[in-house]
């Protein structure tokens, strides 16, 4: 687990996200806001990322039950496709919500 966390693809990723945030703070302009807001986009980015890894965590878990258990595909896809449309329509909520502006 350490070691996948120290991997250089983890830590090029968080050193391009760290120097978006400096980035970002150091464009600010004279009231203190910042020029560039990065909040929806992250949020938005975030959303999409949890919603594609809920789905293959599902179709991966179902499809390995499919083939353990092939008289009971049925009801796993039925199951599967009801549990999908729930998490589709808490990600479609959830980018509704992030793209409100304050």
């Amino acid at each position: 687990m350490i070691r996948s966390l120290l991997s250089f693809r983890t830590l090029a990723t968080v050193a391009a996200v760290a120097v978006t945030f400096l980035c970002a703070d150091v464009a600010s302009a004279a009231d203190g806001q910042s020029l560039i807001d990065l909040t929806s986009a992250f949020s938005v980015g975030l959303v999409v990322i949890g919603a594609a890894y809920g789905i293959s965590k599902l179709a991966s878990a179902a499809y390995e039950g499919m083939s353990r258990q092939p008289e009971v595909s049925g009801s796993i896809q039925t199951a599967m496709i009801i549990a999908a449309a729930l998490i589709e329509g808490f990600t479609f909520y959830a980018l509704f919500i992030c793209s409100q502006k304050p």
